[in-house]
């Protein structure tokens, strides 16, 4: 067994480069719709799935994103929004593996069908039960009201790519229900269903080693990080750290 820290924003790219190479987005690359709607993490998956595809040039991640935590000095905890969003790209959306620049979930969703995949980042996971959750703002439920439908209703593949320093622990539906009380403030909570995508996914898909969390925390720009015991055969140990060595150099994440 090894041992490695990975940061928040290594994490987040650990995330994008295993989801580039995800069997069933690789698929709907070739003949259909990937959908990455804009958030941090998924800034990461976009910058890899645009790299892959040879794509990349145009895209900028700093603000790939709708709402956001920021330390209070930059947002309020009821938003969540920056008080300046003119430089939101939108989402991406890739048909047939080129990139539909300009389009959002909201132009595409009614016309998805399976086989296509959307990416929905997440606030909330719980790794034990693999359930994830995002906070609400909006009076329609925002860019997941938008998804679910292509999901319930015509099987769209919905992954949910969210970093471990999201953990949270206890019943998600228990959590929502008091969020959502009437007469409660602050975003809502919308647990969903979907496919979710952590670190320790990442790092079996990409090595075929096992990744489990057993430490976290850290300081002087560490903060957040999680400690991760990985187990395997020794090849695929050795895998697993060159993968998140190549990684662990990566910049936080800036506006």
């Amino acid at each position: 067994m090894r041992q490695f820290s990975l940061t928040p924003a290594a994490g987040k790219r650990l995330i994008g480069k295993a989801l580039a190479r995800h069997p069933e987005v690789l698929t709907a690359l070739k003949g259909g719709t990937v959908v990455i709607i804009a958030g941090t993490t998924n800034g990461y998956v976009a910058e890899e799935l645009l790299a892959a595809t040879g794509q990349a040039n145009d895209f900028q991640r700093g603000r790939f994103f709708r709402g956001i935590v920021l330390p209070p000095v930059h947002s309020t905890a009821e938003s969540g929004r920056l008080p300046d969003e003119s430089l939101f790209p939108g989402d991406v959306v890739i048909q047939d593996g080129i990139w539909q620049k300009g389009k959002t979930i909201f132009d595409v969703a009614a016309q998805l069908k399976e086989g296509d995949v959307i990416m929905k980042g997440a606030n909330a996971v719980n790794i034990a039960t693999r359930r994830a959750a995002i906070l609400i703002g909006h009076p329609q439920a925002g860019t997941i009201g938008a998804s679910l439908p292509a999901y319930f209703g015509r099987r769209v593949r919905l992954i949910i790519p969210v970093g471990l320093e999201k953990r949270i622990t206890g019943d998600l539906d228990v959590m929502a229900a008091s969020l959502n009380e009437p007469g409660a403030h602050g975003p809502r909570l919308l647990p969903v269903p979907g496919e979710v995508f952590t670190e320790l996914d990442a790092i079996a898909m990409l090595t075929g080693a096992k990744a489990e969390l057993v430490a976290a925390g850290g300081v002087a720009g560490a903060e957040g990080s999680v400690w991760l015991a990985i187990s395997g055969e020794a090849s695929r140990e050795n895998g697993a750290m060159a993968l998140l060595q190549s990684v662990a150099g990566e910049p936080a994440f800036n506006l």
